[in-house]
């Protein structure tokens, strides 16, 4: 009943091509150049993440780069280990951050690699802070805002990258996803600085004095997930879990509880139709708590971020739902 409820709801939304069940055709066709797949689960569990990677039929190989969100300290949403230490076991993928922008408990590399420890992450892989020892640029073609990317370090040492998120709000960006995780989370903290301010300033200390407009700073985000995407080319996939649906991100040491339930996991290779497959589904829910997730996205202008993520090329909003359940 669930299940059909889905697909009912996703079948109104604009964005959706089709609802079908994995095994089918539709999971093995795209329905046009623009359209692409997303897979999903309602269970939420290790082992339903890593069906959901292997259903993308895309292996993780070589030195692979995990780029999950460790979590402010205070903070309690993010990740558990727990949820997803097969599935980095299964990689043998390194935990990959960057430092913050802001003054908090991941300013410096010290206090980053603490909080990881603290949250469980170290226990389960190797945790490797990308701007511990500095940071290059990564080209960016046809950026409005942004001349380049700038990103840890280490990040070209990876060979294949893994972008999984934890889907939620977020105080700036209305929500966070696969392309704030891959264009905030991969930036280093002078990274950040340059995409929040729409690439005005490349240091923190005078960040929150050159913020960008509210529309330049979602199309900075877009363009910097773009640098990394043609960065990595086939060698990138991406996966969000849609649980603890708080308002508020988790960068923040105190985010509100969620207010509406669990949705599941998603994943595909396209960063622009997973984002709007997971706003769908909380835009479908019948759950009233919606309602202030929804206020979040929409209050921050959230959705320009797809749409001008798709009009650069960095994915598609029109996606073709594959059910795993």
């Amino acid at each position: 009943m669930m299940k059909t409820l889905i697909c009912a709801l996703l079948m109104g939304a604009t964005a959706v091509a089709g609802c079908a069940r994995a095994g089918s055709d539709a999971d093995k066709a795209v329905a046009g150049a623009d359209t692409s797949v997303v897979y999903m689960t309602r269970e939420i569990s290790p082992e339903a993440l890593v069906r959901l990677y292997k259903a993308l039929g895309r292996e993780a190989k070589g030195r692979v780069a995990i780029k999950i969100s460790t979590g402010e300290p205070g903070g309690h949403n993010f990740l558990q280990p727990s949820l997803i230490a097969d599935f980095v076991k299964l990689t043998q993928g390194t935990i990959v951050e960057c430092n913050t922008a802001y003054k908090g408990k991941r300013f410096s590399t010290a206090d980053h690699l603490r909080a990881a420890e603290e949250h469980g992450f170290t226990a389960i892989a190797d945790v490797d802070i990308m701007d511990a020892d500095g940071e290059v640029r990564l080209p960016l073609e046809g950026g409005k805002h942004l001349k380049y990317d700038i990103v840890g370090a280490s990040y070209p040492d990876y060979d294949f990258t893994v972008i999984l998120s934890h889907f939620k709000g977020h105080a700036m960006g209305g929500f966070g996803g696969a392309v704030k995780n891959m264009s905030i989370g991969i930036a280093s903290s002078n990274g950040k600085s340059y995409i929040h301010s729409a690439g005005k300033i490349d240091a923190p200390d005078t960040l929150w004095d050159n913020l960008a407009q509210q529309d330049d700073f979602l199309e900075s985000m877009a363009e910097a997930a773009k640098a990394v995407a043609d960065h990595c080319g086939d060698n990138i996939l991406y996966i969000s879990v849609a649980n603890n649906l708080s308002v508020d991100c988790d960068c923040d040491s105190h985010p509100a509880d969620p207010q509406m339930h669990d949705i599941g996991i998603l994943a595909s290779l396209d960063p622009v139709a997973l984002d709007k497959a997971c706003t769908d589904f909380v835009r479908a829910s019948d759950d009233h708590g919606k309602i202030h997730l929804i206020e979040r996205i929409d209050s921050r202008h959230g959705m320009h971020t797809l749409d001008y993520g798709e009009q650069i090329g960095l994915g598609s909003q029109t996606y073709k739902l594959v059910s795993l359940d």
